[in-house]
């Protein structure tokens, strides 16, 4: 198991990608700190783990001093941190010139790009501290290289997450510590599941394998990402997006 002696925090554990990713964690080995804004659910996470495999922690990623104390009680429960999955996140949209910013811009920045940068700060100290290195693995987004319709504050809080993890991982070579992003494309979670049928299958046909990605094969990644296998790949971001970012639109090509 590649993640045996491995301790991790993930963020936005409790569905999605987050609870894909605990559950991939833990079948490899390591213990698991399941952070969510909702300590209730992020609970029952837990026990449907291992006895001892897993802790649930409750924190809001857009407060400091919270992702802070996420780090000591995951130190306080399995004694290290050795991997960071900066994972919360919310989504949303509307026309730029429909916004009301209090609602369509500051929470969007506060959760997906400040929630990014505190875990990167508060889990880097703890690398530093420890004496260890440490890898901090960050959830951007296609729309964090590209714009897309409704995105203006999600693409921008996407687009920081990606020059976090490059300046991160300039600034934090020399204390061993790596850092990466993902781009998920579409992602069958929750909050894509929520909508219709047709909205689904628009989605799924603007990826090469014409259906949606599954939360499990986002895990697996971050997984190889976080294990020893990865230690080459630092300071990148790392497409898995199932060729979203390759083409537009599939074209019936006329005869020559």
């Amino acid at each position: 198991m590649r993640l045996t002696g491995k301790v991790a925090l993930i963020t936005g554990g409790a569905s999605g990608i987050g609870l894909a990713t605990v559950r991939k964690f833990v079948a490899e080995g390591a213990k698991v700190a399941v952070a969510d804004i909702d300590l209730a659910r992020a609970q029952a996470v837990v026990d449907d783990q291992g006895a001892g495999a897993a802790v649930a922690v409750g924190v809001d990623v857009s407060v400091f001093a919270e992702v802070e104390a996420a780090v000591r009680s995951t130190v306080d429960a399995f004694g290290k941190l050795d991997v960071i999955f900066n994972n919360a996140g919310i989504a949303g949209g509307k026309p730029l010139l429909d916004h009301d910013p209090e609602v369509d811009y500051a929470p969007m920045i506060r959760i997906d790009q400040d929630g990014v940068y505190y875990g990167i700060l508060a889990a880097g100290r703890q690398f530093r501290d420890q004496g260890t290195g440490g890898v901090i693995i960050s959830t951007s987004s296609i729309y964090g290289e590209q714009a897309a319709e409704l995105a203006f504050s999600y693409s921008a809080a996407k687009a920081a997450v990606i020059s976090f993890t490059r300046s991160a991982a300039y600034e934090l070579a020399e204390y061993g510590i790596r850092a990466v992003a993902i781009t998920p494309g579409r992602v069958a979670t929750p909050i894509i599941n929520q909508f219709s049928d047709e909205l689904r299958s628009t989605f799924a046909s603007e990826q090469l394998r014409n259906r949606m990605t599954e939360p499990e094969e986002i895990a697996n990644v971050v997984a190889f990402l976080a294990s020893d296998e990865s230690n080459v790949i630092n300071g990148t971001v790392v497409h898995v997006d199932d060729g979203y970012s390759v083409y537009k639109q599939r074209l019936d090509l006329p005869t020559f």
